[in-house]
C-alpha cells in the first residue's frame, strides 16, 4: 500500500492531528523512506501551511494542495465565488505524480466523508472511485456511536476500502467518558469495522516526538 486517505465523520474531528501523527511516525521510524503529504483541496488557510511549517517535505504548495480557494467554505461553493470549477483532473495528476515519486503518501481529505467535493461528488465518492485505502477519524463525544455507524454505512455505499476507525479526543476526556461515549466493542459490532486506537487530547499538536509516540500506540500493522 502506497497511499492512505485520512477522512472523518465530520469537520473538526481530528484529521489533521492524525495525519500529522502518522507523518511524524513515518519520519522517525522510516527515515530512509520518502514521505509525501497531500491536502488535495483546501478552502482557506490552514492544513497546507501547517504541514509546511512542521515537515521538510520538499514539495511545492501546489504539490501539497493542487486546488486552493480563498473562502473557508465547501469547495463547490468556494470555487463558484471565484468563478472557478473544482477540476479533479488537476488533483488526480498531482496525486499520481506525487505517488510515483514517494514511497508513501498521506492524503488528508476535506471535511467529513459526506462533505461535497464537487456538485456531484462527496469525499466518500472520491475515495471509492480512486480506490484509496482509508482511515475514518471519529471524535470522542456524545453521539459518536451514531456518527461512526452512519459514516461506515456511507463508506460501504461508496465502496470505500475502509481499513479502520481511529477515535480522537478533540477535548480532554476521562477514561470513563471514552468508555461510555465510544465503547469499542459496541462500535465494532455495529459497524463490523476495527477500531485501531484512540488518540489522546494533545495540548501541543506540534510536538513531533509526542505525535510519533501516539501514532506508535495505534494498531498500524496493516497500514505501514
Amino acid at each position: 500500500m502506497k497511499t492512505l486517505l485520512i477522512t472523518a465523520s465530520n469537520t473538526e474531528s481530528g484529521k489533521t492531528v492524525l495525519t500529522t501523527a502518522l507523518a511524524a511516525y513515518w519520519q522517525k521510524y522510516r527515515p530512509d523512506s520518502s514521505l509525501g503529504i497531500m491536502k488535495p483541496i483546501q478552502s482557506g488557510e490552514g492544513d497546507r501551511e501547517w504541514y509546511q511549517k512542521l515537515f521538510s517535505l520538499n514539495q511545492s504548495s501546489e504539490e501539497i494542495t493542487p486546488l486552493y480557494y480563498k473562502a473557508p467554505l465547501a469547495p463547490p461553493v468556494a470555487a463558484a465565488q471565484e468563478n472557478r470549477i473544482v477540476d479533479l483532473g488537476v488533483v488526480w495528476q498531482a496525486f499520481t505524480a506525487l505517488r510515483d515519486r514517494r514511497d508513501f503518501v498521506l492524503v488528508e481529505a476535506l471535511g467529513g466523508l459526506g462533505s461535497p467535493v464537487t456538485d456531484e461528488m462527496t469525499v466518500a465518492d472520491l475515495a471509492g472511485s480512486w480506490q484509496l485505502p482509508t482511515l475514518l477519524v471519529v471524535p470522542v463525544k456524545l453521539g459518536a456511536i451514531a456518527e461512526a455507524v452512519a459514516n461506515v454505512a456511507l463508506a460501504r455505499q461508496s465502496r470505500v476500502q475502509l481499513l479502520g476507525i481511529i477515535l480522537n479526543c478533540v477535548q480532554p476526556r476521562t477514561d470513563t467518558e471514552i468508555d461510555n461515549w465510544t465503547p469499542v466493542n459496541l462500535i465494532q459490532r455495529l459497524t463490523n469495522t476495527p477500531i485501531l486506537g484512540c488518540l489522546p487530547y494533545l495540548e501541543n499538536p506540534a510536538d513531533l516526538d509526542k505525535l510519533a509516540k501516539v501514532a506508535s500506540d495505534l494498531d498500524l500493522e496493516h497500514i505501514f
